[in-house]
């Protein structure tokens, strides 16, 4: 679509791994133009299993939209062309180990020191003031601290994570608001720090706000909601499983209307906290009645009552569904999530696919730097840069 609001923002996307370059790639889904520079070696993700064609998964996942410079920090004349991108950028995001970027010398002040009009966005593990501050954290970490993987599964599981990156992505859109703030805001410079575990522990929400307020501990409770009850998965007469997800007592008269349960006489299950104490019988009656037909029966009986209802999919049968094709995008070859909103009624599309290799639209960046070709192949002699 063209009439991005963010057209004509420059980013300069000093991040690796997860969290950073989610954030950068909102920016550059909604227009901006993120200039991503690697190291010589490249972005560490690039090396994460799986390597499909020549690319890693997560690598792709998180980069489509920009322009890749590889640079070498390490020396001085890197360095000093980080600053000349400052020098004509509107947003910096990094997300570097406690003490690095000052090393690097990509530190607000240093930034600062050529563009005062910059909005620098700083993605850290923990806030710098406390006892975590120096420690590096990646998303496993923070799971394992936050509680939630010691709030699924059910008791005497061990540990469970969440299969994906869920708290660098909580973390990459908050890094993401911030530079929209910092846009937003008549303020400059302008800086921002995202924490990586102070995001994960907010984005639990509720579950943590129950703990607040009762002192309990969650229950392990796998795919059972600790508040509402039914609110769970079912399996059928195939085994299939599907989910109901009754949250009020209109949706539950309707659930009874529609199956005549025995639950149903019973008075006390007319609010949602009779139903949740009595949620192993209501279940028990649940579970019999859906092993004597198939899926998609009751998911047609239940829509047509008006109680919420869905399949549990594998990922492949997710992308069997028609409704799933509007997920995805074709770009550069590949199959890739498309951003999830619309503006003014229209996708946003990736402008390009994710860089195949690091630095390789270093020639193109440098150029609109003013720099020579002469100049440029002498930094690809060096080891300054990579083309």
């Amino acid at each position: 679509m063209s009439g991005l609001p963010l057209e004509g923002v420059r980013v300069l996307d000093l991040t690796h791994a997860v969290a950073g370059p989610f954030a950068t790639m909102l920016l550059a889904d909604l227009g901006a133009d993120v200039i991503k520079v690697e190291p010589p070696e490249g972005d560490e993700v690039r090396g994460a299993a799986p390597i499909v064609n020549g690319m890693s998964s997560i690598f792709r996942s998180f980069n489509r939209g920009k322009r890749s410079v590889a640079i070498d920090l390490r020396k001085e004349e890197g360095r000093r062309l980080v600053r000349l991108l400052a020098a004509r950028s509107h947003v910096v995001v990094e997300n570097y180990r406690p003490g690095v970027r000052e090393k690097l010398g990509v530190d607000p002040e240093s930034l600062f020191s050529v563009n005062r009009d910059l909005v620098y966005v700083s993605i850290k593990g923990f806030r710098p003031d406390s006892k975590y501050g120096d420690l590096p954290a990646y998303d496993m970490v923070v799971q394992g601290m936050s509680g939630i993987m010691m709030a699924m599964g059910l008791p005497g599981d061990p540990p469970i994570r969440v299969p994906f990156a869920l708290f660098d992505i909580f973390s990459g859109y908050a890094a993401a608001l911030e530079a929209l703030a910092g846009l937003r805001s008549g303020q400059r410079p302008f800086y921002a720090e995202v924490y990586l575990f102070d995001s994960g522990v907010f984005s639990m929400s509720y579950l943590v706000q129950s703990f607040l307020d009762s002192g309990q501990e969650p229950q392990r409770l796998g795919h059972v909601h600790f508040s509402y009850s039914p609110h769970q998965a079912y399996r059928d007469s195939d085994g299939k499983w599907f989910i109901v997800a009754v949250v009020n007592d209109r949706q539950w008269a309707k659930l009874c209307s529609a199956l005549k349960l025995r639950a149903c006489s019973d008075p006390v299950n007319s609010t949602n906290v009779g139903r949740v104490a009595n949620r192993d019988k209501i279940n028990e009656e649940l579970e019999e009645v859906f092993s004597k037909a198939p899926r998609d029966h009751w998911l047609s009986l239940l829509k047509e009552a008006g109680v919420p209802a869905a399949p549990v999919y594998t990922l492949g049968e997710l992308f069997s569904d028609d409704y799933s094709l509007g997920l995805l995008e074709e770009v550069g070859g590949s199959r890739l999530l498309r951003f999830s909103g619309s503006l003014n009624g229209e996708r946003p599309t990736a402008k390009s696919p994710p860089p195949q290799r690091q630095g390789q639209d270093s020639l193109e960046v440098l150029r609109e730097l003013g720099l020579s070709y002469d100049e440029i192949n002498r930094l690809v002699r060096d080891g300054v840069v990579n083309a």
